[in-house]
């Protein structure tokens, strides 16, 4: 048994006004003050934060966590992330509060992109309010998934398949090379990983509503709050997705989709020749002024 879910992403920003209002304004995340006051956390349903935006000078992704059954299965999956011959750091007491969760462990995979282990989420018991959206899709397939790159793309889909349990789900050529799509739970794929140079860095992630008028609404507040679209309207290939894309105050690519496709059991791979049935048309991301 590996991971289980997309849990988190801690982000870093040097912008932390424009995230306070793409966060709660556009994807219509629950502000909530955990602590932190110089970072910004939101909540989605009745985990703690699925996502924390902290001050940073550089824009980067700091923790792509992921939630196991356990203790004991952090153990045995922090064993055998070390026999990958990958060092591994125990989260203080302290970092763990921080997260609001029992306990965890953090690492860097093979293509750099920092990564944490974790379990027993510590829940509130405050029911998460998002009126500007009727419910986000979420419980045990987590909060949405991630595209994450790497220099060396089949090593790093070697270790999330070898290592921490993913299944391969789908693949999709492009000139760069392979990208890899998985899964970890019933929803299509928790993360996709493609390889760019340099070091790893977060591409995409995608959160899920539960109608198709989520999906309009959102759409509607991004053309009225002028958040600049990444891909219009469209349908995926792999997930059936119907979502859209927008640019993050830090230009990466954001979902905001409906209806994915559910894979409850192992089924074959398959390779995709195009990403969307229709739509997703793509537009480059805004120039700095001046």
């Amino acid at each position: 048994m590996g991971v289980r879910s997309l849990g988190y992403l801690r982000l870093e920003s040097n912008d932390l006004d424009k995230w306070k209002a793409f966060g709660a304004d556009f994807l219509g995340l629950m502000p909530v003050g955990d602590g932190d006051f110089e970072s910004l956390s939101f909540r989605m349903d009745d985990y703690p934060a699925r996502i924390v935006v902290s001050p940073g000078a550089q824009p980067g992704m700091t923790a792509l966590g992921f939630e196991v059954l356990d203790e004991r299965q952090l153990a045995l999956l922090v064993a055998d992330v070390e026999k990958a011959g990958i060092k591994v750091t125990a989260g203080t007491e302290a970092e763990a509060a921080e997260r609001k969760v029992t306990g965890f462990a953090k690492f860097n995979d093979p293509g750099g992109n920092p990564v944490e282990l974790f379990y027993g989420a510590v829940l509130d018991h405050v029911p998460v309010r998002t009126p500007l959206v009727s419910r986000f899709v979420t419980g045990d397939m987590g909060f949405g998934h991630a595209i994450i790159s790497a220099e060396d793309a089949r090593a790093t889909f070697d270790f999330y398949v070898n290592v921490l349990g993913f299944i391969e789900r789908n693949t999709m050529k492009s000139p760069g090379g392979t990208t890899w799509f998985m899964g970890c739970n019933a929803r299509h794929h928790t993360l996709g990983v493609t390889p760019m140079p340099g070091p790893g860095r977060l591409l995409h992630f995608m959160v899920e509503g539960a109608t198709l008028d989520d999906v309009g609404l959102a759409l509607d507040r991004a053309a009225k709050q002028d958040i600049p679209m990444m891909h219009s309207l469209g349908k995926h290939t792999n997930d059936r997705m119907v979502s859209f894309y927008v640019w993050s105050p830090e230009n990466y690519a954001v979902e905001f989709g409906w209806n994915g496709l559910k894979v409850p059991e192992p089924v074959p791979v398959y390779e995709i020749t195009d990403g969307a049935f229709w739509g997703h048309h793509f537009s480059p991301p805004p120039q700095p002024a001046g």
